[in-house]
């Protein structure tokens, strides 16, 4: 980190710096590895026949990722998956440009309508997609309508593990008013997930967890979407579910006290009288 200036305050010397960028990798079970780019993450299989990566999260993310994996591991991208069509995730694709990309068809579609800064995907699925490479298998499995119409879940049978972005987080509350999601699906996509064999989670933000950790998401979203609708049918405003939906039982989730109304107020949109 370069630092830019002081400036000296009432006998304080304050000291400005520039932006350090947080990347890194880190082992999450045998051969797979977790990239993290500041608050976004992505995985990795390393196989014998080549590598296959997640959202690369931005064009400079995925250039040092590139690098990174090329003098770690000495094996090129053979895929690319999107979980999603969120240009937070998926932006900078194209610096892959070896790697099949591989997306849900509605993420295509998405990618194209809204000129998502990516590579447009190559291999397209609808349920579900299995992807083969040096011995070892991953499938992609779409559980339906959540946080987008799109999000995907990315199965790692071999490692029992579960790789999902934006529609399900670990000891976090969803992101603040909910925009752009789809209930009851939400909810119901979850449990598809929570039916798959898995010990580890990875979510796109945050810690990793475990199926308990997905399971109670579910749970989250469930007593919220209740609370709101036994709300509306009492005639409640807003602001009034605000004030007497407390949800307790999850004051120890992350955001709590910062997305807790503003939770209320995005379900509110979706629930109706």
């Amino acid at each position: 980190m370069k630092c830019k200036y002081l400036i000296f305050l009432a006998g304080c010397i304050i000291l400005f710096s520039g932006y350090s960028q947080t990347r890194d990798i880190t082992k999450i079970t045998g051969d797979l590895y977790r990239f993290r780019n500041d608050a976004h993450y992505s995985v990795f299989l390393v196989t014998s026949g080549g590598v296959i990566a997640t959202d690369p999260i931005s064009k400079e993310a995925a250039t040092w990722l590139k690098a990174e994996i090329e003098k770690r591991f000495n094996q090129p991208i053979k895929y690319l998956v999107y979980s999603h069509d969120h240009a937070d995730h998926i932006s900078g694709g194209e610096v892959f440009d070896e790697a099949n990309v591989i997306a849900h068809e509605l993420t295509k579609e998405n990618i194209i309508k809204e000129k998502r800064p990516t590579a447009v995907p190559d291999g397209t699925f609808s349920d579900r997609m299995t992807i083969e490479l040096g011995g070892k298998t991953i499938e992609l499995i779409y559980p339906g309508k959540s946080h987008s119409d799109n999000c995907i879940a990315i199965y790692f049978p071999d490692e029992k593990t579960v790789f999902a972005v934006d529609f399900i987080s670990t000891k976090r509350l969803p992101y603040r008013t909910l925009n752009n999601a789809f209930f009851p699906d939400w909810m119901q996509a979850i449990e598809k997930v929570e039916a798959l064999d898995f010990d580890i989670f990875v979510p796109g933000h945050g810690d990793i967890g475990n199926k308990k950790d997905v399971r109670d998401h579910r749970l989250y979203l469930e007593e919220l979407y209740s609370e709101v609708t036994k709300a509306r049918k009492k005639g409640m405003s807003v602001d009034e579910m605000k004030q007497v939906i407390t949800l307790d039982k999850y004051k120890h989730f992350g955001q709590y006290e910062a997305w807790r109304e503003m939770n209320i107020e995005g379900m509110a949109k979706y629930v109706k009288e």
